[in-house]
């Protein structure tokens, strides 16, 4: 377990080389927990990033951290939320995330960003993109970068979550990169999947995913205000019997098609009307907790895929084998698969 002085030293393997985890006085699980116990964002914020961190010291302690907050876990609404480039997924938040706070609920936004594939930096812009609900009491802001995760969300937003959910945050929104085919993966590790697309920006239906809405909860045609109106309500039309043509969701549930706009503040209540009378439906038919069970399993594979390449390319004789077949992959000596092969020989693991 890594001491006080090794917490605090820069963690220089962070997609961020020049953040640095805050010097302080905490120093083992057990402190972080009753930090993040007592709603303390300063000690949650800490936690996250050490579970964050690819170094093995402060992944042993975040993952302590999560132990001793898990049983607090799982009494959360989890929201994910994702769109086309230039939806406004952010402002829409912003406008949803202080709703809820009107109706009293505390709110935690995990925002993803995307990731330089040259340079392994993030904007991490959010927080400026909700500067009403970044600074409220009850609500918090966390970017997180994709780090090259697919499926729009970050390596450890499942962990994140619960460490939120331990912290006594009611709802937690997953705001993921932006839409895709791969996308989909978000929707294993919330309750409820929202898709917010635009008017008015050509065929409405040409180069949707059907990953995508077929396992959307609910549509929301954004940026519904001015001359856009009518565009958006014919395109609300269009989708609603696009997702006619889909078979049932195992929840039973009927994904409706809404417009909104964040400018006019409009369509943001029905969303959370919509939410909650899913929410009902789920809950009684037993969908809820059959869900969260699975999500759990899934997530399980997940840690083990994780725990398995990290073990493997951290064995000394791994990463100089790995060098040399690189090599002669690169002179065109060898082809990929074979040389995989011999670098997945238990002889050449030893």
């Amino acid at each position: 377990m890594p001491n006080e002085n090794q917490i605090n030293k820069k963690i220089s393997d962070s997609v961020n080389p020049d953040y640095y985890i805050k010097k302080g006085k905490l120093n083992n699980a057990d402190e972080y927990a009753d930090g993040i116990k007592k709603g303390d964002r300063s000690t949650l914020s800490r936690a996250i990033t050490l579970i964050e961190s690819t170094k093995n010291e402060y992944r042993e302690l975040g993952q302590a951290i999560l132990e001793k907050c898990y049983g607090l876990a799982g009494h959360s609404i989890r929201i994910g939320i994702t769109g086309v480039p230039g939806v406004g997924k952010s402002t829409f938040i912003e406008k949803f995330g202080m709703h809820l706070i009107e109706q009293g609920k505390k709110v935690a936004v995990l925002a993803i960003d995307p990731s330089s594939s040259i340079t392994k930096g993030s904007i991490l812009g959010d927080k400026t993109r909700m500067e009403t609900l970044a600074v409220h009491e009850n609500a918090y802001v966390r970017p997180t970068p994709a780090a090259g995760i697919l499926g729009g969300v970050a390596g450890k937003t499942r962990e994140a979550i619960l460490l939120c959910e331990a912290s006594g945050f009611d709802i937690i929104i997953v705001e993921t990169v932006g839409v895709g085919q791969s996308e989909t993966s978000v929707k294993s590790m919330v309750d409820f999947f929202l898709l917010l697309m635009l008017a008015g920006a050509g065929d409405e239906l040409q180069g949707i995913k059907r990953g995508i809405m077929e396992t959307a909860d609910m549509i929301v045609i954004n940026k519904a205000d001015g001359e856009n109106i009518h565009n958006a309500n014919r395109a609300r039309l269009e989708y609603q019997q696009a997702l006619s043509l889909f078979p049932p969701q195992p929840s039973e549930w009927k994904a409706p098609v809404k417009t909104a706009s964040s400018l006019d503040n409009t369509g943001i209540r029905e969303v959370w009307d919509v939410l909650k009378q899913y929410h009902n439906q789920v809950t009684q038919n037993g969908f809820f907790a059959n869900n969260r069970k699975n999500q759990s399993v899934q997530w399980l594979h997940e840690a083990i895929g994780f725990q398995l390449k990290h073990q493997f390319y951290s064995r000394p004789n791994v990463k100089n084998n790995l060098d040399r077949l690189e090599k002669e992959i690169l002179s065109g000596k060898i082809s990929p698969p074979f040389a995989a092969s011999e670098l997945m020989n238990p002889s050449v693991q030893e």
